[in-house]
């Protein structure tokens, strides 16, 4: 008689599972709960702070899609988003290059790019209010030893926005440096090697070798820097407060806003359900587009 046992019937090695647990339980309860918590909050509404809860449906949706506020953060945060993130990626790859050759002091270089990094970005926000203070900002200073008029960067509808984005991109372009660097460094120099007996270029081997095995790298960085520009609300409680008018309101700050000073949770809920639904589709759409020019080793 045979001993052989089906493998339906196999027992289960608990290890994979046990080791898999810690990740399991982090992402349940500060991934998954939280986002159905929310979704079952955006169904009700609450006149009042004395009255209970009512079932809404889907009121509260309607009313983000009639709130001018919320579509205009939606979009400061599209343009923060379409600036932001190529210009940060494309500022890091450079550095990354620059740092990656050998050059004198090129250690304390890359410390340079990575300082406004290890800031907080309060701190870093209040760094450049120094440089966009109407009166006394170094920017001002400069534009009168060159007989300019002094302008008010933060106070113009047409510019403060621009200035957010340039604290923005100061800040996370050495963060995405690192990733570069890092991919840099793994190529084979075999294949360094082999391109440069294919071609004397620099720019060719750049294109044509370098960038495609920096495809991983790009796409990790994209996605992450895609989901750090619809995050951004620190730096605007110290510069801006998402004035004037609503030029600097982002959707974060907007929802923070909703829930902790005017305390509707539900509209709040309704609008972080929306915020995670259009960060889940650019990613989705950024993966289906790169799937073909993404190779791992």
């Amino acid at each position: 008689m045979s001993n052989h046992v089906p493998s339906h019937c196999q027992r289960l090695d608990p290890l994979p599972w046990l080791l898999l647990l810690p990740a399991i339980l982090l992402l349940g309860a500060f991934t998954y709960l939280p986002a159905i918590s929310s979704l079952w909050h955006s169904l009700f509404t609450t006149a009042g702070t004395s009255t209970e809860a009512r079932f809404a449906g889907l009121e509260n949706y309607q009313a983000l899609l009639d709130d001018p506020i919320f579509w205009q953060a939606v979009r400061n945060n599209l343009w923060v988003a379409l600036i932001t993130v190529p210009v940060s990626m494309a500022l890091a790859l450079v550095m990354a290059l620059w740092v990656n050759g050998r050059l004198p002091g090129r250690s304390w270089l890359r410390v340079a790019f990575f300082t406004p990094t290890m800031l907080p970005m309060v701190a870093a926000a209040n760094v450049w209010l120094f440089f966009y203070t109407p009166e006394i900002g170094l920017l001002n200073r400069l534009l009168l030893s060159l007989g300019a008029t002094p302008h008010n960067w933060l106070g113009d509808p047409d510019t403060v926005l621009g200035c957010l984005m340039v604290v923005t991109i100061w800040k996370e372009a050495g963060f995405f440096m690192l990733f570069y660097l890092a991919a840099l460094q793994a190529i084979s120099p075999e294949l360094l090697d082999a391109a440069r007996l294919e071609a004397n270029s620099y720019w060719y081997r750049l294109r044509r070798v370098i960038w495609p095995l920096l495809a991983p790298t790009t796409l990790f960085i994209f996605v992450n820097a895609l989901i750090n520009a619809f995050k951004l609300v620190d730096h605007l409680f110290i510069l801006t407060k998402g004035g004037p008018n609503n030029a600097s309101t982002l959707l974060l700050y907007y929802l923070y806003e909703t829930a902790f000073a005017f305390f509707d949770l539900p509209y709040a809920a309704a609008m972080t359900l929306f915020l995670l639904l259009l960060l889940a589709a650019c990613s989705a759409l950024q993966f289906l587009f790169s799937r073909n020019k993404v190779h791992y080793r």
